[in-house]
């Protein structure tokens, strides 16, 4: 078997449902006893004679093709598929689970063929659509560019390795190989020993021989995927439902899975074996994954009342106390299974998925978040994380830079192996475009990205804060063009070259205003107001006279200004003109105050109330904010060459 699934969630049926056992014949009797306690390759030898002697031959060939598919092995499970979706009145499951066999095999032309048929028979299953959603999809995937690169690691076994886990130079992992046991117990399931926690110590390139973990967390069933706080102290990790030597049992007879704690002492042993109190003998626990917090703790399960097979679930951890779990709902789950969650230091969550779009069976996935945490997208890894086969327990270091996965996939060295990869991190380019008069950002701002050959390659828009930023390649060059209609652009260089360990780099605009066109708008110079029947200069409205006097003193030498200066309503006609005279006048002899030239002030006007900018007139009733805006000095550049 890929032996995975001797571990995922054992109590979980990922292909097809387990039909009830009502043969009257010992053979067959036989045969289902195997199947239901999960022996599989031992069924398939009796269910095999059963066909050999011509009994009972649907019934065979579909217990034949589950129990492969839950060896995952789906060459052989395809076989059988392929002539139970012929039978009469097959259960439209069996549609499903022939077409993910064949995906499995890379034939997925053939694969959708039998997807459209589980369609067609009526079931509603979420993860049909998100399969089928995208016909581009497997095209759009492998083309991609790359972030991870796999690379063999030393310590795989011939059997079942996966679930490494890095902490301080040691990498925990757990295994079958069934290293140091006298009497050798195997396992129903797949024949193969039973699970341990093995680990090894990291020495830049070189790696200490595989030892089981030192103290109480290894039994005689299985132990497996586990998560470590940063301290180093503190382990959750999953076993078999098997506290104080004593295996508990669902009322099926199902040894279900729970998660554990334990703390290293000070002889580097791991002790004090509790169960977290969320654990439930009815249902199996899983998966650990602690928050960089280390408030929340994420695990898959498959609980009731969940949407699928398993789903992944998070719970709050506060020292030895717990939350109640809450499902992360159907962003992230669905039908199928959903498990090994992992949470790198960024946030991110990583599952494997089999009821997501993928390549084959399970593939890993990631969240994209927004700003707040919350999931906007779920995206597919890609090759050569993700294959056609199982691919599993994910773990990046916190650098992002290393990491392992497992998987069954071919040419591995046991069952499941253990993978290791470099990644190259998301690099951006990113920066600010401002006023270079005013240090103001400039929304809007068009931003293109250009190759060194000149072909434009993106183009982005600025956000109200005049930022922007875009997915850049390592050991590259762009060109980047910042422009605005009321600006004169700009060039730069993006040179991402020599930028290993760092996560972006930094490209910053100021654009100067273009001269035919009113410059105090594209710098965001703001009318300025008065107090009523006043015409002093206010503080706010000071700082937008400095703003017009520096232009006029530095960047625009030749620039010369008109002043329109108004009244509210309130008051006479003959007062407010000359209220509005005064307000000029004030406006006038601040800037003047401020070194510019009176010469270039060529108009300063009043106007009283004559150019009111709403309906406030004599004798409608209108709030002071509203008769605010009509008290104010406006100005105008004239036309420059």
């Amino acid at each position: 078997m890929k032996s995975i699934l001797k571990y995922i969630l054992i109590s979980v049926i990922l292909f097809g449902i387990i039909p009830s056992a009502s043969a009257q014949f010992g053979k067959q009797k036989k045969a289902d006893a195997l199947y239901n306690s999960f022996s599989f390759v031992k069924a398939i030898e009796v269910y095999k004679e059963m066909l050999a002697n011509n009994y009972n031959t649907d019934y065979s060939k579909r217990r034949l093709a589950d129990s492969y598919a839950m060896l995952r092995d789906p060459e052989n499970a395809s076989v059988y598929y392929k002539d139970v979706v012929k039978q009469d009145k097959v259960e439209p499951e069996y549609y499903l689970n022939y077409a993910l066999a064949l995906r499995a095999l890379k034939k997925y032309d053939e694969s959708e063929i039998w997807l459209n048929k589980y369609k067609e028979s009526g079931v509603v299953d979420s993860r049909i659509e998100k399969i089928m959603q995208d016909k581009n999809f497997l095209t759009n995937i492998f083309q991609i560019k790359p972030q991870f690169f796999s690379k063999e690691v030393p310590f795989n076994s011939e059997l079942s390795d996966f679930g490494a886990f890095e902490r301080n130079s040691v990498i925990t992992f757990a295994s079958s190989r069934d290293k140091g046991v006298g009497i050798k117990r195997t396992y129903s399931w797949n024949q193969q020993p039973f699970l341990d926690l093995f680990q090894i110590t990291k020495n830049g390139d070189n790696h200490s021989e595989a030892e089981k973990v030192k103290g109480d967390v290894n039994t005689k069933f299985h132990e497996g995927q586990i998560s470590i706080s940063k301290d180093g102290k503190t382990m959750f990790f999953t076993r078999n439902n098997y506290t104080n030597n004593k295996k508990g049992k669902d009322a099926e007879g199902t040894n279900n899975l729970k998660i554990y704690r334990a703390t290293l002492d000070k002889d580097n042993k791991w002790t004090n074996i509790t169960e977290v109190p969320f654990n439930n003998t009815n249902y199996s626990v899983g998966h650990p994954s602690l928050s960089v917090d280390e408030k929340t703790l994420y695990f898959a399960s498959d609980m009731p009342g969940g949407f699928g097979k398993s789903d992944i679930y998070k719970v709050s951890v506060n020292d030895n106390s717990y939350g109640t779990p809450v499902n992360l709902g159907n962003k992230i789950n669905t039908e199928g299974s959903e498990v090994f969650p992992f949470v790198h230091s960024d946030g991110n969550l990583f599952f494997s998925s089999d009821g997501l779009q993928g390549l084959g069976q399970l593939d890993i996935f990631t969240t994209v978040l927004d700003g707040d945490g919350n999931i906007q997208e779920i995206i597919n890894l890609g090759s050569p994380v993700n294959s056609n086969m199982d691919d599993f327990s994910f773990f990046l270091n916190e650098s992002g830079e290393t990491g392992f996965i497992a998987s069954n996939r071919e040419g591995g060295k046991g069952d499941d192996d253990i993978y290791g990869f470099d990644r190259i991190p998301p690099f951006e380019i990113k920066g600010t475009v401002t006023d270079a008069i005013n240090k103001q950002p400039i929304p809007n701002a068009k931003i293109v990205i250009k190759d060194k050959d000149g072909n434009i390659i993106a183009d982005f828009i600025t956000d109200e804060k005049g930022k922007y930023k875009f997915a850049a390649d390592r050991e590259t060059t762009y060109n980047l063009e910042a422009s605005q209609v009321k600006y004169n652009s700009k060039s730069k260089v993006g040179d991402t070259r020599n930028t290993k360990g760092k996560p972006h780099i930094i490209v910053d605009f100021e654009l100067d205003p273009v001269q035919d066109v009113d410059i105090l708008a594209g710098v965001n110079v703001d009318n300025i107001y008065f107090d009523f029947d006043k015409q002093n200069i206010r503080d706010d409205a000071a700082i937008e006279l400095d703003k017009i006097a520096y232009l006029m003193n530095t960047t625009y030498p030749t620039m010369a200004v008109e002043i329109e200066s108004h009244t509210d309503s309130r008051g006479s006609f003959t007062y407010n003109e000359a209220l509005a005279i005064r307000r000029a006048n004030s406006t006038h002899d601040y800037l003047i105050s401020k070194g510019v030239n009176s010469n270039r002030i060529k108009k300063f006007e009043g106007f009283g109330e004559y150019s009111l900018v709403n309906d406030c007139k004599d004798g409608i009733d209108c709030s002071e904010s509203a008769h605010q805006l009509n008290r104010r000095s406006i100005f105008k550049v004239l036309k420059m060459k």
